[in-house]
């Protein structure tokens, strides 16, 4: 997998921040692989769900995690990275993939989980095509805390009243999409703020994976006539009226319920939010993984979204957190994540309570699947931070697109300069 690049002004920036702890601090290992393990997140709402694993970890790896949640995400970024120049550096913590990874790894502050990821892959515990996420120069860091593949949901309802079934054609899911509209009900639902990139995500990676990752690496530009002939197809579907009222503030799960569209695009982390609605699964909704737009590829592309947990190569406990890392990856640990967070595991031997999870979950870690890093994490950030802008403001007025992807060009062309 090609190593992430970021920014000179990002990487300065790391530099300057992080230098001291590539020239001291830390801790050296004091070589435990059981005890009471010390774990930072930036997702203090999930603070219960790990202290309910703390049952199952003591039994199947005699290890306990001592939990500190952070809810400032800036706030715990400095504290992190702070902690890298002392000898308190976090034995298992909470990051993101992409360029701040890349950051931490290229200051040498990240423990190598290579051997983790050999044995899960060997043992089917997970999914060839994740690891190249966690991949940097032919190495990996740290292991998936959890996983979301990004699938259409819709509402059962409405399909049986139209007696449509779960497309499995590009060409079966266009002609649901112009059944409904003809019968009067929005077939898509979308909005203009921050989720602006999921159909532009769908269609690229749909027609050519090849297309979509030569966006990340700067080798394709916006603005090439494939770029722009997909979203042309994109505004024929926003003209035919295929999507919902972009500006809503209805809930999309009540949006869902209510009928205001019949699908919804969106990660696996949705069963919660449709359950919380008062839709039960298998009965009101029901989903399907999105296919391919090209019915040419030999596997269908499925985005999947996924945050790291990680170990610091210089804390004291670093045996400690990839003893929990590898025990992490089991079936035993996925199955009990799963039932703590009510979502799907990355393990497809987990198991899930939500058969509809479960199902998901050893589908697309199958055959006839590829998994591909969801737009957010695979674009640069300077990058993404102008092409959210310009699909919002796309999607709240569909036009010719050549303009949009013009604006975008402009950062990546500033952007890849950076890189030479």
């Amino acid at each position: 997998m090609r190593s992430p690049r970021i920014p000179l002004t990002i990487a300065a920036a790391a530099a300057a921040s992080l230098v001291l702890a590539s020239c001291g601090g830390g801790a050296e290992d004091d070589g435990a692989t059981t005890g009471t393990l010390d774990f930072y997140t930036n997702k203090a709402a999930w603070e219960p769900d790990f202290d309910e694993l703390n049952a199952t970890s003591e039994s199947g790896a005699d290890i306990t995690l001592d939990t500190t949640g952070y809810s400032d995400a800036a706030q715990y970024d400095a504290f992190i990275k702070q902690s890298f120049r002392t000898d308190k550096s976090p034995g298992l913590f909470t990051w993101q993939t992409g360029p701040s990874l890349n950051e931490l790894v290229e200051e040498d502050l990240i423990a190598q989980t290579t051997d983790i990821w050999t044995k899960a892959v060997d043992e089917g515990w997970v999914s060839p095509d994740l690891r190249d996420s966690y991949t940097i120069d032919g190495e990996q860091y740290c292991v998936p805390m959890n996983i979301a593949y990004w699938v259409m949901y819709y509402n059962k309802a409405i399909f049986d009243e139209q007696g449509i079934a779960e497309p499995t054609t590009w060409a079966e899911l266009d002609a649901a999409a112009a059944q409904l509209a003809d019968a009067g009900i929005t077939p898509y639902y979308q909005t203009s703020t921050l989720f602006t990139f999921q159909w532009f995500q769908q269609l690229v990676a749909g027609t050519d994976p090849e297309l979509y990752n030569g966006l990340a690496t700067g080798e394709v530009k916006y603005t090439d006539p494939e770029i722009v002939d997909i979203m042309n197809t994109w505004l024929d579907q926003e003209e035919a009226g295929w999507f919902s009222d972009a500006g809503s503030t209805v809930d999309p799960a009540v949006g869902l319920k209510q009928g205001d569209y019949a699908m919804i695009n969106f990660g696996s982390f949705f069963n919660g939010s449709l359950d919380g609605a008062g839709m039960v699964s298998g009965e009101d909704y029901d989903m399907f993984v999105i296919p391919a737009v090209n019915e040419g590829l030999e596997k269908t592309p499925v985005a999947v979204e996924s945050g790291p947990l990680c170990v610091a190569e210089n804390s004291s406990q670093k045996s400690l957190g990839l003893a929990y890392s590898e025990w992490w990856m089991s079936p035993e640990a996925q199955t009990a994540w799963s039932a703590a967070r009510g979502d799907v595991a990355f393990n497809p031997q987990a198991t899930v309570a939500d058969p509809m999870l479960e199902e998901l979950g050893t589908t697309v870690t199958g055959e006839g699947y590829e998994l591909y890093d969801r737009y957010y994490e695979a674009t640069p950030t300077p990058i993404l931070t102008v092409a959210l802008e310009q699909f919002g403001a796309f999607i709240a007025n569909p036009s010719d697109p050549v303009p949009f992807l013009e604006a975008i060009q402009a950062e990546a062309d500033d952007y890849w300069a950076d890189q030479e």
